[in-house]
């Protein structure tokens, strides 16, 4: 008797894990990790000097020096990273198509990174069904849609800005843009990144899951732009 009543725990017990476990594989999207099977984009605009002052601190800025030496930098894209409402793809195939340094090159206006090209085309891009060529047009089309506020394109002291006021700013430059499509994210009491959601035809669109990682802090420190 004792023995059947532990068999019965026990076949109790593995239902209970296999009720977990579906549970787990039923929060993430059904698509996952389907190059192409998406709901929208997240547009992800990088402060630089925030991101060189953390380089420098982490002692490796000469890996940086692309991005924070000469030219002074202000938003930079981070990435474009394909969404599902809940959750995201990513590594969509690998081994990922070897990426042309040609195209690598020709996004180093925007993307003053080469390291970060290439991750990001590994990591994002081969889920967004695209070829590599287009995949990095969409990324030129998502950044000439949005418009930086004039402020912070000639940011030469430091700046200390609440996230809300900083959406706002962008709201008021770009007509469509509303606080359920744009969030602010901050690394310690830094300025991270500005992320907008857009949908796959470069639309603004809403996305309460982006705005729920948003940064809670009241004020965020924007260190001023580098280089001449």
């Amino acid at each position: 008797m004792v023995r059947l009543v532990r068999i019965a725990r026990f076949l109790i017990s593995l239902a209970a894990l296999s009720v977990v476990s579906v549970g787990a594989a039923s929060a993430q999207d059904r698509r996952q990790n389907t190059p192409g099977e998406f709901d929208f984009y997240v547009l992800s605009l990088s402060w630089s000097p925030s991101f060189c002052e953390e380089a420098t601190e982490r002692g490796n800025g000469g890996r940086s020096q692309a991005q924070c030496g000469g030219r002074p930098f202000s938003f930079v894209v981070h990435g474009l990273w394909p969404q599902y409402e809940r959750g995201f793809p990513e590594y969509c195939q690998r081994p990922s198509p070897r990426l042309a340094r040609n195209i690598m090159t020709s996004m180093l206006d925007l993307m003053p990174a080469p390291g970060l090209i290439f991750n990001e085309w590994d990591k994002h891009g081969t889920c967004s069904g695209l070829s590599a060529r287009a995949y990095f047009e969409n990324i030129r089309k998502a950044r000439a849609a949005v418009k930086i506020p004039e402020e912070f394109l000639q940011l030469s002291e430091p700046k200390t800005v609440a996230p809300g006021e900083l959406e706002d700013a962008f709201i008021k430059v770009n007509p469509g843009l509303s606080n359920s499509a744009i969030s602010v994210t901050c690394g310690g009491p830094r300025l991270r990144e500005v992320r907008i959601c857009l949908s796959k035809d470069m639309q603004f669109r809403a996305c309460e899951e982006i705005d729920r990682r948003a940064c809670r802090r009241d004020q965020v420190l924007m260190p001023p732009m580098r280089g001449g």
